[in-house]
């Protein structure tokens, strides 16, 4: 196997969080209906504490952890930044490099553009 094959994300594990369920879930949903994530768990809410406009805030939020590829990385930004109630949302995405291959070719075929 090509030295490359390890480290070329084959899928993106996206995080963003909400500020409750019912915009998480709403989010979600948008997601896959548009085939931008093959996948989204919606995390039980947490608390988040961090500095916003020079203040120490603490808020409940609710995690998603968000399923997609490095092909639909820009379109699910822009749609979750376009249904995002946050002026400036959380929106991290990690690389998956390895993992189990049949997954990973579910993860691919659930976020196809068929447009």
């Amino acid at each position: 196997m090509p030295a490359s094959s390890a480290t070329t994300p084959r899928a993106l594990l996206v995080f963003t969080n909400l500020p409750d369920a019912a915009s998480a879930e709403a989010l979600a949903n948008t997601l896959i209906d548009r085939q931008l994530a093959a996948c989204v768990n919606m995390l039980a809410p947490c608390t988040s504490v961090y500095r916003w406009q020079g203040a120490t805030e603490t808020a409940t939020e609710v995690p998603l952890l968000i399923k997609t590829t490095p092909a639909r990385y820009a379109a699910l930004e822009a749609a979750i930044r376009a249904h995002h109630p946050y002026e400036l949302p959380e929106i991290v995405a990690v690389p998956v490099t390895q993992g189990l291959p049949g997954y990973l070719d579910w993860v691919a075929a659930g976020t196809r553009d068929d447009n």
